[in-house]
């Protein structure tokens, strides 16, 4: 199986495939993976694998390694289009993370105003009032919904807390369209032999309808890109994801596929 583990505070950058030149800001340890989450299709692999012994960055590790990135980038090149918060790991489990987002935003408007602030989350820390209004203050507040299936959550997401999609739905509600929803679709099964496609309209037609109350700016839909802990998962088709952003800009939303 292979994994990949990020540099951390600041990687890249890399090439996204829904944000362009992306700047990765990590704010968990680089020598393994630190989540609230233990998806069957993360690239970082398993958290029992991946355990990290060091300590997370510190904000002001974060601040001085991201304004040195940033001088070089200014000097030598390539100009980004976004930076990131993503890497090993859930990004608003960080201690720090509202006044990390604050220093951010001023060395963005520093160095390259032009520049989008995104952060990746899977939406488990939102119950923090810090961490909601720190997310509200970016410009791309990319939160992961998956399904609304309980049981498929328990699968596939694996949540390593406590975990209730009606309260996330709810709170995801209360950005009032100041977010962007981002799901998984997937087939295959588990390495056990479990069916985890949730590309048909038992999983699709409840989740679109969350969305839609959700109401978010734009919803993106993906499908796996790099190795997978489970090895027996496959991608969705991308005849699959055009017919669900087809349903999803039916319902009025805004919605793009990454193949």
């Amino acid at each position: 199986m292979s994994t990949v583990i990020y540099p951390s505070p600041i990687f890249g950058p890399v090439h996204s495939r829904r944000l362009g030149v992306s700047l990765g800001i990590n704010l968990l340890p680089s020598d393994g993976k630190h989540c609230s989450f233990d998806c069957i299709y993360c690239e970082c692999g398993y958290n029992k694998d991946r355990r990290p012994h060091r300590k997370l960055p510190t904000r002001e590790e974060v601040r001085q390694a991201l304004e040195a990135r940033l001088q070089d980038m200014q000097a030598n090149g390539p100009i980004p289009d976004v930076f990131t918060f993503a890497g090993n790991g859930e990004p608003t489990a960080h201690p720090q993370f509202a006044g990390i987002i604050d220093d951010t935003l001023a060395l963005r408007d520093r160095y390259f105003p032009h520049v989008k602030v995104s952060v990746l989350s899977n939406a488990t820390f939102l119950h923090k009032p810090d961490v909601f209004a720190a997310l509200q203050r970016i410009d791309n507040n990319i939160l992961k919904l998956d399904t609304v299936d309980t049981g498929y959550i328990r699968l596939v997401d694996r949540p390593t807390g406590a975990y209730e999609v009606d309260r996330v739905i709810e709170r995801m509600k209360a950005f009032e369209g100041r977010l962007i929803i981002q799901t998984m679709f997937l087939k295959g099964t588990t390495d056990e032999g479990v069916n985890v496609d949730n590309t048909s309209d038992r999983y699709v037609l409840p989740w679109i309808a969350a969305v839609k109350a959700i109401a978010p700016r734009q919803v993106m839909i993906y499908t796996i890109d790099r190795e997978t802990p489970d090895q027996s998962l496959q991608k969705a088709t991308p005849s699959e994801l055009d017919r669900i952003v087809a349903l999803l800009r039916a319902e009025g939303l805004a919605a793009s596929a990454s193949y």
